[in-house]
């Protein structure tokens, strides 16, 4: 998969997998890595699948469809993609945290809701349900912030207390902030994403 690695100032500290909204690349989301945790490793990657020339990580049958065949293949390859990133640089597997946008929000709630233990935890930037009617792996230890936009015309307002509801009948802790500038990923957004890492995680830990 393609993507950049830029190893952090702590060879203990936690990789950021930057995850990008459609049309990104991996360079999309590198500005908030600093923001979020500066002495971490950041992992970047891009979606291997094109939409009207527009890289996603999985294929969609229309706005608001996911092509759940495809889901589970393309969440497979970067669950696999990351066992090989952590030997390749010499990372903690254990200690990844996604931050994804959109797009790149689903397919992190993806790999927690198909692989236990793949995520330490997750920064889920205006995500939808990745799939329904699945049972869900333990997720007891697993911390998910999740941005929503109470006018955001993709993930409205009650797909997001789905997915909260969902997560947490699975163990997992998680925190919801709200905006109301729709689908925008937002400066405020950001600094409570960053609020919340930093009080989950910190430096000295």
């Amino acid at each position: 998969m393609k993507h950049i690695f830029q190893k952090g100032s702590n060879e203990n500290e936690r990789t950021l997998l930057l995850l990008h909204g459609t049309g990104g690349t991996e360079n999309d989301l590198l500005p908030i890595a600093p923001m979020i945790d500066p002495s971490a490793s950041v992992l970047s990657v891009r979606g291997s699948v094109l939409e009207n020339g527009m890289p996603r990580f999985f294929r969609r049958l229309a706005e608001g469809v996911f092509d759940e065949e495809d889901l589970l293949l393309r969440t497979k390859e970067l669950h696999e993609f990351l066992d090989q990133a952590s030997e390749q640089y010499g990372f903690a597997r254990n200690r990844i945290v996604a931050v994804g946008y959109s797009n790149g929000a689903n397919i992190a709630g993806s790999l927690l809701f198909h692989y236990k233990d793949s995520l330490h935890g997750a920064v889920l930037h205006h995500p939808m349900v990745p799939r329904r009617g699945l049972k869900l792996p333990d997720l007891s230890q697993i911390p998910v912030f999740i941005g929503a936009g109470g006018n955001d015309p993709i993930c409205s307002p009650e797909e997001m207390s789905e997915l909260e509801n969902l997560l947490k009948s699975a163990g997992a802790s998680v925190t919801v902030h709200w905006e109301s500038h729709g689908h925008q990923l937002t400066r405020t957004e950001v600094d409570a994403a960053a609020e919340w890492y930093r009080n989950l995680f910190p430096a000295s830990s």
